[in-house]
């Protein structure tokens, strides 16, 4: 191994995929971290991912995460990431099977059993339901909730034929949610208890194949508008499911709870090629 190498895991949650490194030691310590994630994250170029996690010492838990968008921005929080990196420390005896992790949104407590992992939510703010969005096609209508990072949700009819690049880049970039922007998801239910969900992700700037804030986000907004009990099942754009569990206190959700699957999909070492083109 060379010196500049760098070990990694690549691991999928649901399909939101992310290079998660051990930062313990402080080995990226000379890197411009928003260029350098940036390059790695990017697909074809380098190994490609949605997301870059950096595992680091915590004094008040069993170790503290610093999440990236794939463009090298920070995010507060990530649901199937925070998924993936509490297997990960799992696997690699940072931590043991049930476990606590410091988040720029707050503590984060995770219990792994086997392939799945439930991670327990920061409790959601700023609820809203059924308000009016103005967009450049008309007026839309929209929920929204924070649950770690914003989240924009709106039902719509035809989740296949839906713009979500379009619409959700609009959205994302409203006014309205400035100078943040938001997360855009769009649901359609299946049947009582079930959605399905596309979701555009600020920072991907793109669509992604799933995301656990987005689908706690459709979770709760749909159970506030229909009246819809725990759990709510989600389907993803990868075909998996995510479960969301919650408590309700009347127009409050506590004790919000993530489940579903994080797998590794390899082990490697990032080479200085692998960033430096």
């Amino acid at each position: 191994m060379s010196l500049k190498a760098i070990p990694f895991y690549k691991m999928s949650g649901s399909g939101n995929d992310f290079i998660i490194i051990d930062n313990r030691k402080d080995r990226l310590a000379n890197q411009d971290l928003p260029d350098f994630i940036a390059r790695v994250c990017r697909r074809a170029m380098s190994v490609g991912a949605d997301g870059l996690i950096l595992v680091e010492n915590s004094d008040t838990a069993d170790f503290r995460w610093r999440f990236f968008n794939s463009d090298g921005s920070v995010a507060e929080m990530c649901g199937n990431g925070a998924r993936c990196v509490a297997r990960f420390a799992y696997l690699t005896h940072i931590a043991g099977s049930r476990m606590r992790f410091e988040t720029d949104a707050g503590p984060i407590s995770a219990t792994i059993e086997g392939l799945r992992v439930s991670l327990k939510m920061t409790d959601p703010e700023d609820l809203e339901i059924d308000y009016d969005l103005p967009v450049e096609s008309g007026m839309v209508q929209v929920g929204s909730v924070n649950t770690g990072v914003p989240h924009v949700v709106m039902t719509v009819e035809e989740l296949e034929t839906v713009d979500v690049v379009g619409l959700g880049r609009e959205i994302r970039n409203h006014d309205f949610y400035s100078p943040a922007g938001t997360n855009v998801n769009f649901i359609s239910p299946i049947s009582p208890g079930l959605l399905a969900l596309r979701t555009y992700e600020r920072g991907v700037e793109d669509e992604t194949l799933a995301c656990g804030t987005g689908a706690v986000a459709a979770a709760l907004v749909t159970a506030s508008k229909k009246g819809w009990d725990s759990p709510v099942s989600i389907q993803v754009r990868s075909g998996g499911i995510l479960n969301i569990h919650f408590k309700s206190e009347g127009d409050r959700y506590l004790d919000v709870h993530l489940e579903g699957d994080a797998r590794v999909i390899y082990r490697g070492e990032l080479e200085e090629e692998a960033w430096n083109w």
